[in-house]
């Protein structure tokens, strides 16, 4: 699940006050794949290719990086559909709230070349549908091995994605400050096209909206 991040720096000091170990920070490029019918996310699942490259901890990450070939780690990732099985009623009563958080089949593997991975993915008729991009730094708790805490920085706020057993990840939560009605179970996707949903009126009267239809930082010229 993810939280909603208001201030960055006083998540970023209680962290801190936790004790948490700081594994890295890194830019991602996620490109999401799809039939031209759009037969995957109809059927709740995706396909993504995920680039990664290593990133300097800093307190502002509002631009795009330069790009590089240096470093960089290409997955391929597969997700499932979000678990709502017929015997979702008695998983409810054995994990009470079990609502709150996402649950889903995920495979992951690492690929040595993404431009010859996306040629292959097109070649087999599918298509890049949207892509995001966010800066991801992994936290780890002492006290708490069973989540990972990944804060990602992105072009529609900061946010907090925890992973893990139920108990940790409340436990994690509410040593953060957050309680279960803050939880967010939706993915960046869903969560981007409710921000471009909004009507911004301009100084003018006119809607404003958003650049690309794609998750992106601003580009300098």
């Amino acid at each position: 699940m993810k939280l909603r991040v208001a201030d960055r720096e006083a998540l970023l000091r209680q962290l801190a006050s936790l004790r948490a170990s700081y594994q890295g920070r890194v830019h991602e490029m996620n490109t999401l794949y799809d039939t031209p019918g759009g037969a995957l996310r109809r059927e709740g699942k995706l396909l993504r290719i995920r680039v990664e490259q290593p990133a300097e901890r800093a307190k502002s990450s509002r631009r795009a990086p330069r790009e590089s070939r240096k470093s960089q780690a290409v997955l391929l990732t597969f997700k499932g559909p979000t678990f709502k099985g017929p015997s979702w009623p008695e998983r409810s009563k054995k994990f009470p709230g079990a609502r709150r958080y996402k649950i889903r089949e995920e495979r992951e593997v690492r690929v040595a070349d993404g431009a010859v991975l996306a040629r292959i993915l097109e070649a087999m008729g599918l298509r890049p549908v949207f892509r995001y991009e966010k800066y991801r730094s992994t936290f780890r708790l002492p006290r708490l091995p069973g989540v990972t805490l990944d804060f990602d920085e992105t072009p529609i706020g900061d946010f907090l994605e925890a992973e893990g057993t139920r108990a940790a990840i409340d436990r994690s939560a509410a040593l953060l400050g957050y309680g279960p009605a803050e939880y967010i179970t939706e993915s960046y996707g869903q969560l981007f096209l409710r921000e471009t949903r909004r009507a911004k009126p301009s100084r003018k009267g006119k809607t404003q909206r958003w650049a690309s239809r794609d998750m992106l930082f601003p580009r300098k010229k």
